[in-house]
């Protein structure tokens, strides 16, 4: 049966859940529950679509609607197997971070410059843990050239105005030895995604 007070479920990427809390409590959807899932995943993508797979068993009915705030995030079509076993959707796209953008914007931002590094709120926030110490270049930086070599800037998809985050991102741009560039996005297209998804 349907929990009271909590009938639709998204199971988030944790690099997008940040933003899903905000949009929740803006709207005051109270109705709405989130499960996230560990970003640390996209580094190991194949392990996506079975973590995606754990929580709709956990659910087990126990939602009037459920939906999964991801794209495809690199699992090349296996979440999308897992969401057909259950008759689900996802997020539209390759990438969640993308959502930010637009899918359309995203596109012609990737067709233009393909050699493109893309920074979210969330991965400024936790760059350190997730690209530097997760692939130790903190003591191998003679690595460096090898992970980010062929990348030729950085473009800052900046879903809130903070100076603080924007320096930091220009200091990750500086960092990878990379050409620097930031656009505002907010929530992209991830607001009218969940409105679609609570029906207002």
């Amino acid at each position: 049966m349907p929990r009271p007070g909590k009938t639709i479920l998204i199971i988030a990427c944790g690099a997008i859940a940040r933003e899903i809390h905000q949009i929740r409590t803006l709207n005051q959807w109270r109705h709405i529950e989130i499960e996230a899932i560990d970003a640390n995943l996209h580094f190991t993508p194949t392990r996506i679509a079975p973590a995606v797979r754990d929580k709709l068993i956990h659910a087990n009915g126990s939602y009037e609607k459920v939906f999964v705030a991801f794209a495809d995030c690199g699992t090349y079509g296996e979440l999308d197997k897992v969401l057909t076993e259950f008759g689900l959707e996802r997020l539209p796209g390759l990438h969640c971070y993308a959502t930010f953008a637009g899918q359309s914007q995203f596109d012609q931002y990737h067709d233009a410059d393909p050699a493109t590094f893309y920074l979210t709120d969330f991965l400024v926030r936790h760059f350190d843990r997730l690209v530097v110490r997760s692939l130790k270049l903190d003591v191998h930086p003679e690595l460096l050239p090898q992970f980010f070599g062929n990348y030729q800037k950085v473009m800052y998809l900046m879903q809130s105005r903070s100076p603080l985050l924007e320096q930091k991102a220009r200091d990750i741009a500086d960092y990878l030895r990379l050409d620097y560039c930031s656009v505002e996005t907010g929530f992209g297209e991830l607001l009218p995604e969940l409105q679609a998804v609570v029906g207002v």
